[in-house]
């Protein structure tokens, strides 16, 4: 089989490496998925490729991610990032490409919606962050961008969540705006 222009493949080494992460991962963390069989998750993982790769980059930023639910009408598998912080790897971002333009003086390395689809994964939510916190407690000294409506873009504004005296909050803040503690969260459908 050829590879396709810009396809992007992780090495097989690499893939039975982070297979097993995974799967690592899955069990440690049963109540996240307790219906979801781990055959299942990984026959859908083995069959692409360029998934298991975006999955590699959630993993090297530092995101945990992990299987959170089926889709039962497809069957697809969404991982979301499970790490207990805004993954480390993509702290430190405004939120879109606009934002990013529109600083003059002490620009991010990037943004959240610009690193997201390089990773081939999107920003979760308002309501997947909220379905995520009620699987455990994410973001209790971090927060995490979160796709922002339109007519909120629109008017300069992005919004970010995070968990604070065990309940979750949503904000809002310039969409250029960038913080050490402030990164986002991805999903990635498989």
């Amino acid at each position: 089989m050829t590879k396709k222009s810009g396809e992007k493949n992780l090495a097989l080494a690499r893939r039975g490496e982070l297979i097993e992460i995974l799967r690592a991962r899955f069990e440690a963390n049963a109540p996240r998925h307790s219906q979801i069989r781990w055959e299942a998750v990984q026959a859908r993982l083995e069959a692409n490729a360029a998934k298991l790769w975006s999955l590699n980059e959630m993993e090297l930023s530092g995101g945990e991610p992990d299987v959170v639910g089926v889709d039962p009408r497809t069957g697809e598998v969404s991982f979301y990032d499970c790490s207990p912080q805004s993954p480390k790897g993509r702290r430190s971002v405004c939120y879109d490409g606009e934002a990013l333009a529109s600083r003059k003086e002490h620009k991010p390395k990037d943004s959240a919606t610009g690193m997201a689809a390089a990773m081939g994964i999107a920003l979760l939510t308002e309501e997947q962050y909220r379905q995520l916190q009620q699987l455990g407690q994410f973001d209790t000294t971090t927060s995490s961008w979160v796709k922002t409506p339109a007519d909120v873009r629109r008017l300069g504004g992005a919004l970010f969540c995070d968990r604070r005296y065990d309940k979750v909050f949503v904000y809002h803040n310039g969409a250029e705006s960038y913080y050490g503690a402030r990164g986002f969260r991805g999903e990635l459908r498989v």
